[in-house]
């Protein structure tokens, strides 16, 4: 903290200290939840603010289902590994991040900067995937920052079976599941122990 602090003397722009504690340095991944729901007003909200972050070409491949009722949760339960089940079942809401593999279709519109930006996906199907993957990624760690600055707590997972989640929900082929998250309003009595993180020597090389 005391390096954020002193930056800040070099950068006015810098948020407060309760503005990074709320979304990097206090904040937890949470197994368990209150039974305070999530408005669907609450959700469009979360869409709002995360759809500005960057993509590249403005590409926005990403494609997020809000499964909030017991049946669409059931639906998804099957496909959970079981570490995962309970949990995903009483989290207020649990959002599948997927890629749309078609997002190339928007980018007249989306990234008119390139006309011909389309056709760089349309025939290499390689780059798209690769593409809508890493894009998608980026767009989900979006969703998580945002939703802690709207005062929600997530559970980010990835032990599940993507191809049973893709017949599921995505039987057209079209989106590919990426992850999921729990969203709600954390108990922190579920939480594991917080893990350290790599220090800056051991993670960062400047050259």
């Amino acid at each position: 903290m005391s390096t954020l602090l002193a930056s800040k003397s070099l950068n006015n722009n810098i948020l407060g200290n309760d503005a990074l504690e709320q979304t990097f340095i206090n904040a937890r991944t949470f197994n368990t939840f209150t039974q305070a729901q999530v408005s669907d007003e609450l959700l469009a909200q979360l869409y709002e603010l995360m759809k500005w972050g960057p993509t590249s070409m403005n590409s926005q491949p990403g494609h997020f289902v809000f499964l909030k009722t017991a049946e669409a949760k059931k639906r998804l339960n099957s496909t959970l590994l079981p570490g995962n089940q309970e949990k995903s079942l009483v989290a207020p809401v649990t959002v599948i991040i997927a890629s749309d593999m078609e997002f190339f279709n928007h980018l007249p519109e989306q990234f008119p900067a390139l006309p011909d930006a389309k056709g760089m996906f349309e025939s290499n199907e390689s780059f798209t995937k690769a593409t809508a993957e890493r894009n998608s990624s980026m767009q989900g760690a979006y969703l998580i920052i945002a939703a802690r600055m709207l005062g929600l707590d997530c559970g980010p997972m990835s032990g599940f079976d993507n191809n049973a989640v893709d017949a599921e929900f995505f039987p057209e082929g079209r989106y590919k599941s990426n992850f999921l998250i729990n969203l709600g309003y954390g108990d922190s009595t579920g939480n594991y122990p917080r893990g350290p993180r790599l220090t800056f020597e051991e993670a960062v090389h400047i050259i």
